[in-house]
């Protein structure tokens, strides 16, 4: 079977088996459509075949359409071709019926394939879903129309604009699926059931001018309305789940004829528009971050971790944990004494506890998950464990003990990672023969919850070692990133300029709580002062001194923090930092903060800036951020990150920037490199060195070259 095309079985009993093959996970690619309309074109014409089955090759129905190739669309594609003059006048409107057989995936236009056939027959744990707008998209072949009339409204709005999927027995019960069987009998079924509607004993259905499941036109409304403040609450700087909405609410309104139409043009636009092509960036970097040029291409494979060892069972550690036994490992944690085991044993319940209230495990899963638990106070468990993670507090001398004693118990292939945020690796292994094997193992809080897993190498960590964690981070569902080691490495050091910028301006006269108005309404989670808040004082006050030791002559020195920490404000914890917080921890503004910010200012030395009091709220942001786009060419520049992509992905999954803006560098490289250094460079001789554009920026700044480097340009600190 040819790769990127379909083929036709014809069976004895006149049903033409069609089958998508282009691995990995028959994509919809151009030549993919153009097979399938020839096939269609023969099956229909042919007088022996009597039905259609539509089916995938190895396991998997239709991943969707080819991402890669939306940019090699014909540009004078006439809308609607394959949504209405092929899937809809040819495929749903022929005089043969179409079954899909679907196993494995059907996702967006996998599943949008599937829907204009008359029945759909499934395996129960298929996985059926619409999610492009996780691309800045809307369906584009028919589904903005067909899962409505399949699965109701309401259904049909959360799978859209929450880009959920389905597994195929919930599929069943929602009428998105006709029957469920096993893989083994999925293509028989699909056949016999086709040709029990040939015989009329199974009914017709064309999913287009079905009506049962849609409400009345007033409830419409009101649903609709619903959701479109939903979606605006959600994601109020992007498009196209409005304008998901309004063409769903065409095909109500106006007929599905003129839903697909609109849908069609709608779909144009929006693949052109910023949004979609950020999305799309973030999507292929995500898939790109764990090949790693000279390590993951040699041919090395991944040894098997089948035991892992915590070392701390605070916030951190209770998290790595718990990431590890809802993936079935079988983890030991550490501790120094009864109670702060007892402690973390008990933070780990918690966190499994709250995936049941959510209905994502059993109450039998959540007992079968803790059973993986052990808890120690020494290290004789440690003796078969194949990694070990550290994750104690940011105490050198702490960890270096840890890293000694761990040679003394542990197999001499056993990983040792740290999960420190900021402490130099060749530091920690300093007291080790064994630094081949320690590695950084940076996870973001709360370790359970957050996407990302850094990596941190240094000179001496084996290659064998970065692809056991790259495995590692596939089977704990972790997107992870490769890195060089030095102080913050990439994602934390790219990002210690932002509260610092923050903290300048408000140092020079801006207000704290406007300050973090204008972040979130760029898209952060929440703004800087806020984030401070969340993270605690304590561990702002520790990394930032790691950075001025590090970096002293690019950092800004306010002493805000210092000031509020010595009245015993620290954060949330303390119920008083930045915000006040009630007893639900709901933040509201403080009318004393004024004072502390006053002191800082006076032991800054500086007084308001009525130029910097002019700032537009865009002017806010680049001040904020482009500190951080400065950082992160520096990053680049010494190869502690090997691409710039790399570094969107860090910024989007481990620091909440949003990624309808693509990551903190291709937002950058969309104002344009020499846009960034003249605002820095500006801004640097009003204020200092905290501004000063890095030689890499200036170098792309005069070429008018892109920020992003290309990995064989890029030192290697790996």
């Amino acid at each position: 079977m040819a790769r990127g095309t379909t083929t036709m079985e014809v069976r004895a009993d006149g049903v033409a088996v069609i089958t998508i093959s282009n691995p990995p996970v028959n994509a919809l690619s151009l030549d993919v459509i153009a097979s399938l309309q020839s096939n269609y074109a023969e099956a229909l014409s042919r007088n022996d075949i009597k039905a259609i089955v539509l089916t995938g090759a190895k396991g998997r129905f239709c991943g969707g359409f080819d991402i890669a190739a939306f940019g090699n669309k014909p540009k004078n594609e006439k809308p609607g071709s394959m949504s209405i003059d092929f899937l809809t006048d040819v495929v749903e409107d022929a005089h043969k019926p179409s079954v899909a057989a679907i196993d494995g995936i059907a996702l967006g236009g996998g599943l949008e394939v599937a829907m204009v056939c008359h029945a759909r027959i499934s395996t129960p744990s298929a996985q059926l879903g619409l999610p492009e707008l996780q691309l800045g998209i809307i369906p584009g072949m028919g589904g903005t129309q067909r899962l409505p009339r399949l699965v109701g409204l309401p259904k049909a709005l959360e799978m859209m604009l929450m880009s959920k999927t389905i597994k195929g027995t919930g599929a069943q019960e929602s009428g998105l699926v006709d029957a469920v069987t096993s893989a083994n009998e999925l293509v028989n079924a699909a056949c016999s059931w086709a040709l029990e509607i040939v015989e009329k004993k199974k009914p017709w259905f064309r999913s287009l001018h079905r009506t049962d499941k849609l409400p009345d036109l007033a409830e419409v409304k009101d649903v609709l309305k619903f959701a479109r403040v939903q979606a605006k609450m959600k994601a109020a700087n992007v498009q196209h789940p409005i304008v998901c909405i309004d063409v769903i609410e065409e095909g109500i309104v106006s007929g599905p004829r003129a839903g697909l139409m609109k849908e069609a043009l709608s779909g144009k636009m929006l693949e052109q528009s910023e949004t979609s092509k950020s999305l799309r960036h973030f999507f292929f970097a995500q898939r790109a971050t764990s090949k790693i040029p000279n390590i993951t291409n040699m041919g090395l494979t991944a040894r098997k971790i089948k035991k892992a060892a915590i070392i701390g069972g605070g916030l951190m550690g209770s998290g790595i944990a718990t990431i590890l036994i809802l993936n079935n490992f079988n983890v030991v944690l550490k501790e120094v004494n009864e109670q702060f085991l007892s402690a973390g044993i008990n933070r780990i319940k918690a966190n499994l506890q709250s995936f049941v209230k959510k209905g994502q495990l059993t109450v039998e899963d959540y007992k079968k998950k803790l059973s993986l638990l052990c808890g120690v106070l020494d290290y004789e468990q440690f003796r078969d464990t194949d990694v070990v993670i550290e994750a104690v507090i940011e105490d050198m001398f702490l960890k270096q003990q840890i890293f000694s004693d761990l040679e003394k118990y542990c197999h001499h292939n056993c990983i040792f990672a740290t999960n420190t945020s900021t402490i130099d690796l060749n530091i920690i292994g300093q007291k080790t023969a064994s630094q081949d094997r320690i590695v950084g193992a940076h996870f973001f809080s709360p370790a359970h919850v957050m996407p990302l897993l850094e990596i941190v190498c240094t000179h001496h960590t084996s290659s064998q070692v970065i692809v056991d964690l790259l495995d590692l981070a596939k089977k704990i569902q972790k997107t992870p990133i490769v890195v060089g080691n030095c102080t913050g490495f990439a994602v934390n050091r790219m990002f210690f300029p932002y509260a610092q910028a923050a903290c300048f301006l408000v140092d020079h006269g801006l207000d704290v709580y406007h300050t973090d108005r204008v972040i979130t309404q760029f898209g952060m989670p929440m703004g800087p002062f806020r984030l401070a808040d969340l993270v605690g004082f304590g561990v702002a006050i520790a990394t930032r001194k790691q950075y001025y030791q590090s970096y002293p002559e690019r950092c800004y020195q306010s002493m805000l923090l210092q000031i509020l920490v010595e009245d015993n404000r620290t954060g949330e914890s303390s119920r008083k930092g930045f915000y006040v917080y009630d007893d639900k921890r709901k933040a509201s503004r403080d009318p004393d903060l004024g004072k502390y910010i006053e002191k800082s200012r006076n032991m800054a030395g500086v007084m308001q800036d009525p130029k910097l009091m002019k700032l537009t709220d865009n002017d806010i942001v680049e001040m904020i951020f482009f500190p951080v786009v400065n950082e992160a060419c520096r990053v680049l520049d010494e190869g502690i990150a090997l691409k710039a992509s790399d570094l969107d992905v860090a910024s989007i999954m481990g620091m909440g920037f949003p990624s309808y803006r693509g990551g903190v560098m291709f937002w950058a490289n969309s104002l344009g490199a020499k846009y960034v250094y003249d605002r820095l460079d500006a801004w640097s001789k009003d204020y200092g060195e905290f501004f000063r554009p890095c030689e890499y920026l200036a170098v792309r700044a005069r070429q008018g070259a892109s920020l992003a480097a290309k990995v064989d340009g890029v030192k290697s600190r790996l």
